[in-house]
């Protein structure tokens, strides 16, 4: 299959290297011609990690994304959520005709939904779209022409929009470990992110000023009282996920089923459970609020939370704290250029016209 990687960073070279593992000729893109220019002079993607370890040689490296969208079988946006709406705009801007599936790997919540409205305002039909509900890969790079893939999800929610089996069957043969949802709301509250980052970015705030990050979110950040705010968060999200019919596991569950935490000893113990995690023992805080955690965690996954739960009519009050509390902390609006109902094609829908938008065939 020929399959197009919309991104060059750490996620997106670790789809490539897998995808190229499983037999499959693909191509990269990237935005910036800096970031893909040392992928060039090394010949491919240098990798190790849980993938193995090698050079992994894609057909094409170009910042032209026309050139890497013509003759696609399927074209996997693997880029931070807040940057989903620029690429749906350059792909309509490409001036070609893109029909290939679209994979949001993640999606985050509500990204399949933002990413078909972009299209829809340009008077354009949205491609075949499918939503992870997080990255599958833990993976950093730590040099400009490599990637370390430490870790790959065990389990991620994927869904289409619009019901498609034929597309949804495709990107879980690409990205074995997606198992299906009903729907993109349960994909979407199926966002881990949201509820991890949300609470300890607000409430470290102050410590992230004056240390610089100097200390490990998940160990020293995850006290009792932040934990229980991510508790009664995670309680708030699952309430909305009931209103629209999901019965979803809470946060451990699935971490779990991810694989960033390693026993589920006490389904009720964030903090230890969290904390004692091999896969999020060691990393560092964010070093100031130029960090994704306020970046894509309050505008691209807090925000749309927030807009599903007035339509599901279900009140989340710490959610609504916590966002108004980022917003004056680190000065921002999150809703200029955050996935508002608007930015989603949601605004105005009722209950029921949700429901039928996100599940019609």
């Amino acid at each position: 299959m020929d399959v197009t990687v919309v991104g060059c960073g750490a996620g997106a070279c670790a789809a490539a290297v897998e995808l190229l593992a499983a037999g499959h000729r693909v191509r990269v893109w990237s935005r910036s011609r800096a970031t893909i220019a040392p992928h060039l002079e090394r010949g491919g993607i240098v990798y190790d990690g849980v993938l193995g370890e090698g050079l992994a040689v894609p057909q094409r490296m170009t910042t032209d994304l026309a050139e890497a969208l013509a003759g696609a079988d399927a074209a996997v946006v693997v880029l931070p959520t807040f940057l989903h709406a620029g690429v749906a705009r350059a792909m309509i801007d490409a001036d070609m005709r893109v029909d290939m599936p679209v994979i949001l790997n993640p999606g985050h919540t509500g990204g399949a939904l933002e990413f078909a409205q972009v299209f829809v305002q340009a008077g354009r039909r949205p491609p075949p779209l499918v939503e992870f509900s997080t990255l599958t890969y833990v993976a950093r790079k730590y040099g400009p022409d490599s990637v370390t893939v430490s870790g790959r999800a065990g389990a991620v929610r994927a869904a289409p929009l619009g019901g498609s089996q034929e597309v949804l069957d495709l990107a879980i043969g690409l990205f074995p470990g997606a198992t299906p949802v009903r729907d993109v709301l349960a994909s979407g509250l199926c966002n881990v992110n949201m509820v991890l980052h949300a609470p300890g970015a607000v409430l470290a705030a102050a410590w992230v000023e004056a240390t610089g990050g100097n200390f490990t979110f998940y160990v020293e950040g995850m006290t009792e009282g932040v934990a229980r705010v991510v508790r009664t968060l995670d309680g708030e999200r699952l309430a909305v996920a009931r209103a629209f019919g999901h019965d979803l596991p809470n946060l451990m569950g699935e971490m779990h089923k991810i694989g960033t935490i390693d026993a589920l000893d006490d389904p009720d113990d964030y903090r230890g459970a969290i904390s004692a995690g091999s896969a999020n023992q060691r990393i560092r805080a964010p070093g100031s609020f130029d960090h994704r955690y306020y970046k894509e965690d309050f505008g691209h996954g807090l925000l749309p939370f927030l807009e599903l739960a007035q339509i599901a009519g279900v009140d989340v009050p710490v959610a609504v704290a916590l966002m108004r509390l980022a917003e004056t902390a680190v000065d921002v609006d999150y809703r200029a250029g955050g996935r508002t109902a608007q930015a989603m094609g949601i605004a105005g829908l009722s209950f029921a016209g949700l429901l039928e938008k996100v599940r019609a065939a």
